[in-house]
């Protein structure tokens, strides 16, 4: 069951598309994050929603470091929303991380006026591997790159949905 709820400053969090969607009446860049222990693999999307592209994987530091990071990111590509990847479990239940990743999403949303769809990652970097093989990347690359291909990943699957229209 998708859960949504609104941060200290009224900022919506969700995991529901059409609720996001409803959120962005207007389309808009939509900036995708892979949240890691040690990085975050960023990725993002035109404002028409059609396709994702990969950017860079930042060290991932306190969460004020993090925070500026981002804004850059966000300023830089005047991004209207946020796709972050929630780690389920394969049965779908949460873990730490996937708490974790909810309480980032949290500051996220205390730091940013922009709406936040958390969307569920499980394969996500399975399938940004196996795609970068698929391409004959080397290992060294698919390491260096892994986080933002997984990040793109999770982006497009969002995208598909919220410009689809199969909510």
């Amino acid at each position: 069951m998708a859960r949504a709820a609104l941060s200290g400053n009224g900022v919506l969090i969700t995991e529901d598309a059409a609720e996001f969607r409803e959120a962005l009446p207007d389309g808009g860049p939509l900036l995708g994050l892979d949240l890691g222990t040690k990085t975050i693999g960023t990725a993002t999307c035109d404002g028409g929603w059609r396709f994702a592209t990969n950017g860079s994987t930042l060290q991932r530091g306190k969460f004020g470091r993090d925070r500026e990071l981002l804004r850059a990111l966000i300023k830089d590509r005047r991004t209207a929303g946020i796709v972050m990847g929630l780690p389920l479990n394969m049965d779908s239940s949460e873990g730490p991380r996937a708490q974790s990743s909810r309480a980032y999403a949290r500051n996220l949303a205390e730091s940013f006026d922009l709406p936040i769809l958390l969307w569920d990652e499980r394969w996500s970097t399975q399938s940004a591997e196996a795609a970068m093989i698929g391409q004959d990347m080397s290992r060294a690359k698919r390491a260096q790159s892994l986080d933002s291909h997984a990040a793109a990943v999770i982006l497009q699957g969002a995208i598909d949905r919220l410009a689809g229209g199969i909510l």
